[in-house]
């Protein structure tokens, strides 16, 4: 039986919400990219809101900071109402401790977790809330506060789910990681296998740190795995503080890192980048059908930056 670890101080930094409001949004796109990248937006339109089973999640990355940015990703999501939660990692700023993490998740997130047994109200009944580690989270050894907040599938570092026509897989995309991180590893040949034995439409791989992203950060080229060969359908990371949507080798990367922690600015765009965002808070919806998946990114005032709709090619 796992011990379930109370906050003792609340540590974490806190945002203000005003300096966001007072940055001017920037959106930045590549070279005359287009907006979608397999299908028109009214082609998802069309199949996901006209009556069809429809699985509905939301993407956070980058979010564990405690404070009225948080909070207002957290309102965001809630007025979704979605199906389940997913994160791209950074779950407990600023050192995934114990003292910390309750504050920083179950704070805003508690009626998604189960089992919950913080101090912000009741859980779940069944658990709607699925974390990836990140680099933050491992700031504690062993990420052992994490490990014990979260009841997950498998090994609980990287596992996979699925709901409706979705496969969802979580890496560890973190050096910590004792499967290791590289395409040879033992944590990506356990991809590979689920990869090529998923029956659903869509499989999705996400995770922490960026294969592409044209932030501070940069590329990741130890997590440019062969994914289109594998199978995936889609990967979504965080680390860098912002919104990028890019296309490499026909396969949709997006990078979702604007969930709490303050926004980064950009370098240069690369080749393969879509569209590009970092001038305020957000989060990410994605909607999937037996044909269609709809992403949709949308800033904590409701505004839609991007949207791409993947379904049967051409």
């Amino acid at each position: 039986m796992k011990v379930r670890l109370r906050p003792l101080a609340l540590l974490a930094l806190v945002l203000s919400g005003a300096c966001i409001s007072r940055r001017e949004q920037r959106r930045d796109r590549g070279e005359d990219h287009a907006d979608v990248l397999r299908g028109a937006p009214d082609a998802c339109a069309n199949a996901l809101d006209g009556g069809a089973a429809v699985t509905r999640f939301a993407v956070i990355g980058d979010y564990g900071q405690a404070g009225p940015s948080e909070g207002d990703v957290a309102a965001l999501v809630s007025r979704w109402r979605p199906d389940f939660v997913i994160t791209l990692g950074d779950n407990n700023y600023p050192d995934g401790a114990a003292e910390t993490i309750d504050a920083n998740i179950g704070q805003y997130f508690h009626s998604y977790i189960a089992p919950y047994t913080g101090q912000f109200g009741a859980g779940a009944a069944d658990n709607r809330f699925f974390p990836s580690l990140g680099n933050h989270d491992w700031l504690t050894p062993d990420a052992a506060p994490y490990l014990a907040y979260f009841s997950l599938p498998g090994n609980e570092r990287y596992y996979d789910f699925t709901r409706g026509d979705v496969h969802l897989f979580a890496l560890d995309s973190d050096p910590s990681e004792p499967d290791g991180v590289t395409a040879d590893s033992a944590q990506a040949q356990w991809l590979r296998a689920g990869l090529r034995a998923a029956p659903e439409r869509w499989r999705i791989v996400y995770m922490h740190h960026p294969p592409y992203s044209s932030g501070p950060h940069g590329s990741t080229t130890d997590l440019q795995w062969p994914f289109p060969s594998w199978g995936a359908s889609l990967i979504l990371s965080g680390h860098d503080h912002d919104y990028e949507r890019l296309d490499v080798e026909g396969l949709t990367y997006v990078v979702c890192g604007l969930g709490g922690a303050m926004p980064y600015e950009f370098g240069a765009p690369l080749p393969a980048t879509q569209t590009r965002f970092s001038g305020g808070f957000g989060a990410g919806l994605i909607e999937a059908s037996a044909d269609h998946l709809r992403l949709r990114f949308y800033t904590v005032d409701g505004t839609m930056v991007d949207q791409a709709c993947l379904g049967p090619s051409p």
